[in-house]
């Protein structure tokens, strides 16, 4: 029988919060709609997790807090940036893409996350990366097939995510290039490596 996230015990290997009180602190940091939109990815995460061997704890926390830089102001994410020393080339792309690698330093901070993996999961979620852990990969994946998400390739990725992470991963980033290319929008170099790594035949 599948766990569900509400049933989830969190111990202190994490993080030295309960789920009720992660939930609540979340919560102060977006909208309702995203707040709906980070529970269901929990729900994904969650599934995942189990489905692939991986700790339902550290999705249910890294699911959690995917989008928890996601509303802050634009103006902070961009001085984080550069007082950061993260990677200067992300300025000159959409924020869209920010909220990732700002947001794994601000739970570090803000909630006392201090593990690499769920930080790694925070912080690539939305470019992906060559060398992905499952963790990474799962965080990657529900976000884009959480129960609230409704596009035309949607229940594609979701039949993919039962079968293999890896194909999910590929046809997530597949499908994210084609629709960013079909918008005539800029492209992370970083997405392209993501995509030279899980989609490109050899």
């Amino acid at each position: 029988m599948l766990i569900k996230p509400n049933d989830l015990f969190y111990g202190e290997k994490y993080i030295n919060l309960s789920r009720k009180e992660l939930l609540e602190k979340v919560q102060t940091q977006m909208s309702s709609q995203r707040f709906k939109h980070v529970l269901g990815v929990e729900t994904a995460a969650v599934e995942l997790a189990q489905r692939y061997g991986v700790s339902t704890e550290a999705a249910s926390i890294a699911a959690l807090t995917h989008d928890y830089a996601k509303e802050r102001n634009h103006g902070e994410m961009h001085d984080l940036i550069i007082s950061a020393n993260l990677d200067l080339e992300l300025l000159q792309y959409g924020s869209e893409i920010w909220h990732g690698p700002v947001g794994a330093i601000l739970v570090k901070k803000e909630l006392g996350i201090q593990d690499a993996d769920i930080l790694n999961a925070i912080h690539y979620h939305t470019v992906g990366r060559p060398e992905m852990s499952l963790l990474e990969q799962i965080i990657y994946v529900a976000d884009y097939i959480e129960p609230g998400r409704v596009f035309p390739v949607v229940s594609e990725a979701r039949k993919a995510a039962e079968t293999s992470l890896a194909e999910a991963v590929a046809f997530e980033t597949e499908h994210t290039l084609l629709h960013l290319i079909g918008q005539k929008r800029k492209i992370y170099p970083k997405t392209i490596d993501t995509y030279n790594t899980w989609v490109a035949k050899p």
